[in-house]
């Protein structure tokens, strides 16, 4: 595990918002000068192999960016603003019920779980109803 592999996963452990490479290479380069894009990509592909990150496309807000969050312990369901671009996470014991039904009545096992939804959030909302 090298010196800038670790740096990024630090970096993506402690991020509070979703990045994409370029906003992770930015935060890299700012602690580590010598770190290329290069090593940006090929450390992504393998943390993605060894199931440490998931990456999401995040309802195509921004064209064809890929963001890159840590995997996380709970599967959540990602609400993409798409007015303003935001990005919440949201967790419900309902949705971890949803998936055991799926596996019981599909015989199905579920590993991975990608689940988004699009609209306006609390503050596009309130601004599209004072317009």
């Amino acid at each position: 595990m090298t010196h800038q592999r670790r740096l990024l996963i630090k970096i993506i452990q402690g991020a509070s918002d979703h990045l994409d490479v370029a906003d992770l290479w930015r935060r890299a380069k700012d602690q580590d000068a010598t770190i290329n894009k290069v090593t940006v990509y090929r450390t992504l592909a393998m943390l993605k192999r060894q199931g440490l990150v998931d990456e999401l496309d995040l309802m195509h807000l921004e064209g064809g960016k890929h963001y890159y969050e840590a995997k996380a312990t709970r599967d959540h369901i990602h609400l993409a603003c798409t007015q303003c671009g935001r990005i919440q996470e949201f967790e419900s014991s309902l949705f971890e019920k949803l998936k055991g039904q799926i596996e019981r009545e599909r015989q199905f096992r579920i590993d991975t779980v990608r689940v988004e939804a699009g609209g306006l959030c609390e503050r596009c909302k309130a601004e599209t109803a004072n317009s």
